[in-house]
């Protein structure tokens, strides 16, 4: 059974153009986001989705430099990507990650897709029944099977656009599994989709050493400098428009 994380990267963020190629240390912030996943030891491979528009052909570029592996898609059908992606790549399962959440940690990803096979289930999340790690750390594992149910079903765009939601949103035709942080810091904004985000993640990032460290080490740092949660709390999650 194979496992693929697909990394969903485009450059026409809406509050944020072009997020994914903002420099931390160097290197661009989708650098972090594959490189971090690909840490995950369970995973078999990592994909980068893009789109077909012509805006995204540098992330294409990109992953051609680094020699990682690239799908391309329709740009607002999300869940068409990825399942496209999926059919290419022979996934068994899907691991959805942003390439806004250059935080993701492999352990979480780890736990998600064994707690996937455990409970044999259709979709596993962190991020169900309610929130408790950071957003930025959400990771969410979804069999063939339910993307290939939940493509053929979901005829919402808007819904389509999230890839995951049509089969959260129905327990009564998938088999969902969630767990949960050791404490609730749902509060907190660990993702980039404004400059504050980025400030913040960037001075998380400059102070942590290398690409190796944990969630727990992000949590730490950041109980030692509790003004920095300050940067980013006044921003508002985009929520999914029905």
């Amino acid at each position: 059974m194979k496992t693929v994380a697909i990394i969903q990267a485009r450059m026409n963020s809406s509050r944020l153009p072009g997020k994914v190629c903002m420099l931390i240390k160097g290197k661009p912030m989708l650098y972090y986001v594959v490189e971090r996943t690909k840490q995950a030891k369970i995973l078999d491979e990592v994909i980068v989705a893009t789109s077909t528009l012509a805006e995204d052909d540098v992330i294409e570029s990109y992953c051609k430099q680094m020699e990682w592996k690239c799908f391309r898609g329709k740009s607002e059908d999300v869940l068409d990507r990825y399942y496209n992606a999926a059919i290419v790549y022979k996934a068994d399962y899907i691991v959805r990650v942003t390439a806004d959440c250059p935080l993701i940690d492999p352990g979480v990803v780890d736990k998600a897709v064994n707690l996937m096979k455990e409970k044999k289930c259709d979709y596993v999340s962190n991020c169900i029944p309610k929130r408790s790690f950071p957003r930025g750390l959400d990771v969410g594992v979804v069999s063939f099977t339910a993307l290939q149910k939940a493509w053929n079903e979901c005829d919402n765009m808007k819904i389509r656009e999230h890839v995951t939601y049509y089969i959260s949103q129905h327990p009564e035709k998938f088999k969902c599994e969630g767990f949960a942080y050791s404490e609730d810091l749902s509060e907190w904004r660990l993702t980039v989709d404004t400059k504050e985000d980025f400030l913040l993640v960037g001075a998380i990032m400059y102070s942590l050493k290398g690409i190796d460290f944990k969630l727990n080490d992000v949590v730490d740092l950041l109980k030692s400098k509790p003004k920095w949660l300050e940067l980013n709390k006044k921003i508002k999650q985009n929520e999914v428009v029905i």
